[in-house]
């Protein structure tokens, strides 16, 4: 079966966001008035697997191994 996922990786909230912090200050400039901006990515992936908690796991696996660096990183998994 084919199960369809989103990873969601942002910084860690307590972490300095260099990207964020750019963004925010353009936005500034151009008079939108913001209090914080995070820039993160978004992924999404069709997993082959034999069940939804096959393809959880295995997803969850991906994004903890592959698409986030848990020292700087945190990640979500959704379903879609």
């Amino acid at each position: 079966m084919r199960f369809k996922f989103r990873v969601i990786v942002m910084p860690k909230r307590d972490l300095l966001d260099p990207q964020g912090r750019a963004v925010a200050g353009v936005l500034r400039d151009m008079g939108v008035r913001v209090e914080d901006v995070r820039v993160g990515k978004s992924i999404n992936l069709i997993v082959e697997a034999e069940s939804e908690e096959e393809a959880e796991r295995t997803v969850d696996r991906i994004a903890r191994d592959v698409l986030s660096n848990p020292i700087i990183e945190d990640y979500t998994v959704q379903r879609l």
